[in-house]
């Protein structure tokens, strides 16, 4: 199941980059297997993934000690500050950081760890209630603030678009994501980089491929449904 699904979704992505005039190599697929036993990124892995995305620090440690070390990890949940310091000489980039206190707490354990942490800038681009990420507005002074920290890399922006049956009524977010990053772009901010956009999950990635994702975020058109059990 998991080979043909990964086949399938990267017809998919073969498709939206061609349309979209990209390069298949610019688009990175993140298999998101949060909640998924370890058998199940076993046969991910096998078919070639080695980026995996988790949302919950103590799941990621356990298949971090499972799993190969080739693997490029993804903090893609909510970091809590009293979990940075697990993590942060782990994984190869955290997608959700969204306040400055998070990123002075990530900045710090870096620090103590020798270690120089690549992060993206969650933005709740849709402005949904219950939602974690910056503001729209707030976006470019808390990148400007977080940049001025010692051993963090601001690589780009990540964003979790609302559930929709039409992907096509997210492609506006994946647009504002996008044209944010070109104004960051603009303002020569030392250590930003603004190479990663971090969006579209299974309903909508090829729409958010077509308006400059970097990274997908795949779980269920990999894995199938997720299930809310211990790993």
């Amino acid at each position: 199941m998991i080979r043909d699904n990964i086949n399938a979704v990267e017809d998919r992505i073969q498709s939206a980059c061609s349309l979209s005039g990209r390069k298949r190599e610019e688009v990175k697929l993140i298999a998101v297997s949060k909640t998924k036993p370890i058998e199940m990124l076993q046969q991910a892995y096998a078919c070639g993934c080695r980026d995996f995305g988790e949302n919950k620090v103590q799941e990621l440690l356990e298949k971090y000690d499972k799993m190969p070390k080739d693997i490029r990890w993804h903090m893609i949940g909510h970091l809590q500050r009293n979990k940075v310091k697990y993590i942060v000489d782990k994984v190869y980039l955290i997608h959700s950081v969204d306040s400055l206190r998070l990123a002075e707490e990530i900045s710090k354990e870096a620090v103590k760890k020798e270690v120089t942490v690549s992060i993206l800038i969650e933005i709740n681009v849709a402005e949904e209630a219950g939602k974690f990420g910056t503001t729209v507005r707030e976006a470019v002074s808390l990148v400007e603030e977080i940049s001025r920290l010692p051993n963090i890399a601001v690589k780009g922006l990540m964003t979790i678009a609302p559930y929709v049956e039409n992907s096509e009524e997210n492609r506006l977010y994946f647009t504002m994501l996008r044209q944010i990053a070109v104004d960051i772009i603009h303002k020569n901010i030392d250590n930003v980089f603004m190479k990663e956009l971090s969006m579209g999950m299974t309903g909508d990635y090829e729409t958010a491929i077509m308006e400059g994702a970097t990274y997908i975020r795949i779980g269920t058109g990999i894995f199938g449904e997720r299930e809310y059990t211990s790993v």
